[in-house]
């Protein structure tokens, strides 16, 4: 009975521990170019994974700012944006995916919001 009752502690005690160390979270905010709403969507959407907390993207700053837990990295983040056709500060969209893009969305040949 001592013995389970150990048991019992010990495992407790563990899951605990294990609980108090959940995922810190990180603000940041880096360039992601576009310039209308459904660039917005598209860059917002692929923020959408369960460890961003948080992902608003600003068209007239391009500037996105994400709350995201530390098991994920910015650049992890960076890579996401690009590969649905955004250019971030560190990542370059590759060319084909940017040129799928609808032509409102092509910032890099057409800089002007609207």
């Amino acid at each position: 009975m001592k013995k389970l009752f150990s048991l019992i502690t010990v495992l407790a005690i563990t899951a605990s521990a294990l609980l108090a160390q959940e995922a810190k979270v990180i603000e940041t905010e880096f360039k992601v170019f576009g310039n209308c709403g459904m660039c917005k969507t598209r860059i917002e959407k692929a923020m959408k994974i369960d460890e961003v907390k948080y992902a608003k993207w600003n068209k007239n700053t391009k500037m996105l700012k994400v709350a995201f837990e530390s098991s994920v990295t910015a650049d992890s983040l960076h890579k996401r944006v690009a590969e649905v056709g955004h250019d971030t500060e560190k990542f370059k969209a590759e060319d084909d995916v940017y040129a799928a893009l609808p032509k409102c969305c092509l910032y890099r040949d057409n800089a002007k919001t609207h």
